[in-house]
């Protein structure tokens, strides 16, 4: 009837405690007792899934407590990793060196931010024939796992090869003017980067690395590199003193270092950092060669003279062994180096600068 009350349906569930009762047709109630050993179970099965569920969220929303899932030694206080190098600066930047860092604490920290690695490279005039190999061998070796975009500098862009890059990566192709000596090309790739970095690197990327073309990835060469900037120390200098550095002295130059000074030599063809640090480095060497050039000046190692002064009093906060700056035909492969991992490739000089 209208607004009259329905009694319970048949066998409506009522929940108490363990037990699961029924209203009965006769309207009295029968209970099925759950057995003892069924709700442990239930419960044990239920926090499991749980778990999981929380542990696979965690890991796709960049979660911080992520990186605890890595399963490493613990670091000993009193057991350096390394006892024949040294791995830290006189202002505590750290220095990478093969068995200095565990990669996979790394690439969970760095995922964590979702970040993406700019690489520059400059392909001018006949330098193009090494970019096959040098992305290549990138697509290998370099922040494999992780996003990365690569900025080729070339002014043959119709030259510039197809490779075939992996999920997360691409490549973009920037026309530039090339000039008649190599010279001037080396250095106004630091005019090139400051500007870029401006205009595009700082809404694109959140590090970028710039390096020589003539080069090849011959290792792993991933986040442990990344820092607010970093330098690389030059495979000829690394175990000399100051006094045997080429840095520019003559004091009329903006890139003059004088011979009581100088930490490291660092290579001009493996350097980098935060885009904004980058920008800043590129900015103050490019805006030292225009001056330079106004009093006809030229550094004897060009856009790496200013590189390496403006080093000197602005310090990296990470510096790269040898490891990541080599040539092995020149050098051999000593002890030392546990790894070779960014290597030049055997050229004709004369052939490929004229």
């Amino acid at each position: 009837m209208p607004g009259q009350i329905r009694s319970l349906p048949e066998f409506f569930p009522i929940h108490r405690c363990s037990e699961l009762c029924f209203i009965s047709p006769g309207g009295r109630p029968k209970c099925n007792f759950l057995h003892l050993g069924i709700l442990p179970f239930v419960v044990f099965v239920l926090v499991f899934f749980g778990y999981l569920f929380l542990s696979f969220r965690s890991q796709n929303l960049g979660h911080p407590g992520a990186v605890t899932r890595n399963v490493y030694l613990q670091p000993r206080v009193l057991k350096p990793t390394r006892e024949d190098v040294l791995v830290l600066t006189p202002w505590l930047a750290p220095i990478i060196w093969e068995g200095t860092f565990n990669i996979d604490i790394l690439n969970e920290q760095f995922r964590i931010r979702n970040t993406t690695i700019g690489l520059t490279v400059f392909a001018i005039k006949k330098y193009v024939v090494f970019l096959k190999r040098f992305l290549e061998t990138a697509e290998q070796h370099f922040m494999v796992g992780h996003k990365v975009i690569y900025y080729v500098f070339t002014d043959h862009p119709a030259d510039v090869p197809q490779v075939i890059l992996g999920a997360g990566r691409q490549l973009v192709v920037l026309t530039v003017r090339n000039y008649t000596r190599w010279q001037d090309v080396s250095m106004h790739r630091m005019e090139m980067i400051s500007y870029f970095s401006e205009q595009r690197f700082l809404r694109e990327v959140d590090y970028l690395v710039c390096a020589d073309v003539d080069m090849k990835f011959s290792d792993h060469v991933g986040v442990e590199i990344l820092s607010t900037f970093f330098g690389t120390l030059h495979p000829g200098f690394y175990s000399k003193s100051r006094e045997a550095f080429t840095y520019e002295r003559r004091p009329q130059s903006q890139a003059y270092i004088p011979w009581d000074k100088g930490d490291f030599y660092y290579g001009g063809a493996f350097f980098g950092g935060s885009v904004l640090e980058v920008y800043h480095t590129t900015k103050a060497c490019h805006e030292a060669m225009v001056e330079d050039k106004a009093n006809g000046i030229e550094p004897v190692w060009h856009d790496e003279s200013y590189l390496n002064k403006y080093l000197l009093y602005h310090k990296p906060t990470k510096v790269l062994s040898p490891e990541y700056l080599w040539d092995q035909h020149m050098l051999g492969w000593p002890p030392i180096m546990k790894k070779l991992r960014y290597v030049a490739v055997y050229k004709d000089h004369q052939a490929i600068r004229n």
